[in-house]
């Protein structure tokens, strides 16, 4: 018998119904050992020996494998074939050998798909693990576990608020920081843009000054409105005639299919999915069969499978559609392994496939894999010049017409940023001498924007570029930044907040190499010589280890005040910054005699007054700039201020006071926000059923209704006040039945996916006290934080409540023996 292990249950139902009799599939449930998260785990003194743990959660699985391994004759490790992958077989390996319960004969086997056709033709070709890629992820867990079990006990010492460092977390934070630092030293400049419209053959176009008295106009030449006036009226006066037609063809290739990255890019523009979703039904896709594997770097396809695209455009569009010879496509990526093919459909004859979310991402997967071999797009680009016989101004107008769209009938790259051009504006047929005539003139005011704040896809696009990280870990170092709060997401942005901000400003001050963007992508490159087989492991981790061991050591040994007076310094341009009248930027705002300076507080850092306890004037470490100098009590009216206290930010009016929850920005707050705030709890009525008021308030843990001694959460502070009786009614008896022992007796579920395989009961998503999860009846498992209820899959259900179950069931809490009284 040959026992073959794979990761998860739905890969392993799959491949045990291809392989056939004399096969038996079991899945680890991914990784089986990891490092404890203890003192020790790595002994850089013993060549930096490892000593793993198996997972709690994985001994059932494992015992499992090991029954199995006893009575088979081979081993096939049939783990996903990547670095990852390559571990878990490892890991699965050693586990056995330790058990005496390894076959005599061991395989590794890989596949780029889960097809019948990919999983028997890996079969016929089996090899030996590959010690480079082990090496390569030892390699990487050491560092990381290195430098986040030394940095954050740093951190917890001397920076009160601060929860963790980690190799690339803290280097993708400090990317969000600078853009922010960006924003607030950002000065708006005032511009102009004067335009004309002119009309020809019922077809109107816009051209905009170009030149003025012999002068180019920029974009910011134009700066008050006294000159976009004096502009206006040259443009008013003057009669125009075009004085040259400028016609370019020129072509538009598609991009290539997706990478890992250029698919969770790609997902938050078009279909607003995080990087952590994208992946999550990614990964069903490919378990499911419908995608080939989704964590790569390469960016081409399988000759067969260009060769089926190739087929399935020629049948949905004609032969015109088809480049003459197939595309290959080579990336520019630093650090690209390129080890495995691009994602792509595993069937071109399937342009749809599953629901939900999962069809979406499928279809634009789907799309982009076949775009990828179609012919260019054609176009023509027109460009147009105006003068007036004065010959005062001249205009300029763009435009552009698709000749023929090529791969543009089916797809076109979404962007990160719009674009304010005007070349895709059609263009009347114009020609020298024409006279268009001309229907108006305006002028309008500009300013410039400060660089915008990352999203998603731009952060990961970015961390790419830079050659810092790996596509396959961007989802998890992004969900961390979440997780930690170093950053919060404000309409699609990442914005760090004061934790992030003071983090990666001590460790640009007392850590900078390690945070640096170069030393971080020239580490990745070390690491991919490791995986090459052209450094050794250790090597590289006695380098890192001899410069940081002693680095760590001397921050160590500094006071928590002398850690505080270093960030106060390195910080001083953007805590203080000069002052318009030219006073001196720490001579606090309110006592007039006192210096500002930075100081460490139970929670997190603030700036102060040095005149303390006579002036209590202090600002939240956040602000800085501008915003700092206004700080202190604000007067919104109507008696209310706005303060900021320890605990954040606040109204108050009198004896009374509200605190600004989360989810409204202190910008926002007016004097209506503020009164409405002061006004909770906000009585809605009385019951339908009981004649006792029902009433909407923000509390400890956010906004909720209250009735009658029972209480129901609100999901935004909106609700408290826009939620009517009807939909209080509700929310307070769907409360009243999910909680306590009567959890799930009457509620509706979310969706029912399906049986479970093993104890045939049926699978439903439900809504629960502490949010989402899965249940065949007998157990239940929590979805993922961010996870979509509506979006999770049967398959994924299975494979949730089988990991839960496998931990048994958890621990009661026994009460006290009662204490024995004296006789």
């Amino acid at each position: 018998m040959k026992l073959v292990v794979v990761e998860s249950p739905a890969k392993a139902k799959t491949i045990e119904k291809y392989l056939g009799s004399g096969h038996r599939v079991l899945a680890s449930f991914g990784h089986v050992r990891d490092l404890p998260p203890k003192d020790g785990s790595v002994d850089p003194d013993q060549a930096f020996e490892m000593l793993w743990q198996v997972s709690p959660d994985r001994s059932k699985q494992l015992r499992a494998i090991t029954d199995e391994a006893k009575k088979a004759d081979t081993l096939i490790l049939a783990t996903d074939p990547d670095r990852e992958g390559e571990a878990i077989s490892w890991h699965v390996q050693e586990v056995l050998r330790q058990k005496k319960a390894l076959p005599a004969k061991v395989e590794r086997v890989t596949f780029n798909a889960i097809t019948n056709s990919a999983v028997t033709e890996a079969m016929k070709r089996p090899r030996g693990l590959d010690e480079d890629l082990i090496d390569a992820y030892r390699a990487r867990r050491a560092l990381d576990y290195l430098v986040g079990f030394t940095l954050s006990p740093i951190l917890w010492r001397k920076l009160p608020g601060a929860k963790s460092a980690g190799r690339v977390q803290s280097v993708a934070l400090r990317l969000i920081v600078d853009r922010e630092r960006e924003i607030d030293v950002f000065k708006p400049q005032e511009y102009w843009a004067v335009s004309a419209t002119f009309e020809k053959d019922g077809q109107s176009f816009t051209a905009r000054l170009a030149q003025l008295d012999g002068k180019k106009i920029d974009r910011l030449t134009i700066g008050s409105r006294r000159d976009a006036d004096a502009a206006k009226a040259v443009l008013d006066a003057g009669r125009f005639t075009v004085s040259s037609v400028e016609t370019k063809p020129f072509a538009k290739n598609p991009p290539p299919p997706f990478t890992t990255s250029t698919l969770q890019q790609e997902a938050a523009r078009k279909l607003g999915f995080s990087a952590s979703h994208t992946m999550r039904v990614a990964q069903s896709l490919y378990e499911d069969g419908l995608i080939t594997y989704m964590r790569t770097d390469g960016i081409d396809m399988a000759p067969e499978a260009v060769s089926a695209a190739r087929r399935a455009i020629q049948n949905r569009y004609d032969a015109g559609f088809v480049p003459d010879r197939p595309r290959q496509y080579q990336s520019k990526i630093k650090n690209a392994q390129e080890a495995h093919e691009a994602i792509r459909p595993t069937d071109f004859e399937r342009p749809r496939a599953a629901s939900g979310d999962h069809a979406r991402l499928y279809e634009l997967i789907y799309n982009r894999a076949l775009a990828s071999q179609m012919a260019s797009a054609r176009l023509e680009r027109t460009t147009v010049e105006l003068t007036d016989g004065a010959g005062r101004a001249m205009l300029r107008a763009s435009g552009q017409v698709v000749l023929f769209p090529g791969y543009l009938a089916l797809y076109e790259e979404g962007r990160d940023e719009k674009s304010d051009d005007e070349e895709g504006a059609r263009m009347p047929h114009l020609q020298r001498g024409d006279a268009p005539a001309k229907t108006g003139v305006e002028a309008t005011q500009h300013s410039t924007q400060p660089p915008p704040r990352y999203s998603e896809a731009s952060l990961v696009k970015r961390l790419e570029e830079l050659g810092i990280g790996r596509p396959s870990t961007y989802a998890s170092i992004l969900q961390t930044l979440k997780d930690r709060e170093y950053v919060r997401v404000d309409k699609g942005r990442f914005v760090p907040e004061e934790s992030g901000r003071l983090v990666t400003a001590f460790l640009e001050r007392f850590f900078e190499k390690y945070v640096s963007y170069d030393y971080t992508a020239e580490l990745e490159e070390e690491l991919d010589d490791v995986s090459g087989g052209r450094l050794d492991w250790q090597k590289l981790l006695d380098a890192f280890w001899r410069d940081f061991k002693p680095k760590a050591g001397e921050v160590m040994d500094q006071k928590p005040s002398e850690i505080t007076q270093a960030i106060d310094e390195f910080l001083e341009p953007w805590l203080y910054p000069p002052r318009a009248d030219g006073t001196d930027p720490r001579l606090c705002p309110q006592c007039g005699k006192g210096r500002l300076s930075l100081r460490g507080g139970k929670f997190g850092a603030f700036v102060a007054c040095s005149n303390y306890p006579e002036c209590r004037y202090t600002q939240k470490f956040g602000q800085g700039g501008d915003q700092a100098q206004s700080d202190g009590p604000q007067e919104l009216g109507e008696g209310i201020l706005l303060k900021t206290g320890r605990f954040g930010p606040y109204v108050e009016r009198g004896d009374k006071r509200a605190s600004i929850p989360k989810d409204v920005p202190v910008d926002d707050v007016t004097a209506e926000i503020a009164e409405r705030l002061l006004s909770l709890p906000r009585e809605i009525g009385a019951h339908p059923e009981t004649g006792k008021p029902i009433t909407a308030s923000i509390g400890r843990y956010g906004p909720y209704l209250a009735h009658d001694g029972k209480y129901a959460k609100l999901g935004s502070t909106a609700e408290v006040f826009e939620t009517g009786m009807n939909a209080a009614v509700a929310k307070l008896a769907d409360a009243a039945s999910g909680g306590g022992r009567q959890r799930g007796a009457s509620r509706e579920p979310i969706a029912v996916l399906g049986k479970h395989p093993a104890s045939g009961g049926d699978i439903k998503v439900m809504a629960g006290r502490y949010g989402p999860y899965v249940t065949d009846g007998t157990t239940n498992a929590t979805l993922p934080k961010g996870a979509e209820p509506k979006s999770v899959t049967l398959d994924e259900a299975v494979r949730m409540i089988d990991e839960r179950a496998a931990k048994g069931p958890p621990a009661k809490k026994g009460r006290r023996p009662a204490r024995k009284k004296a006789k």
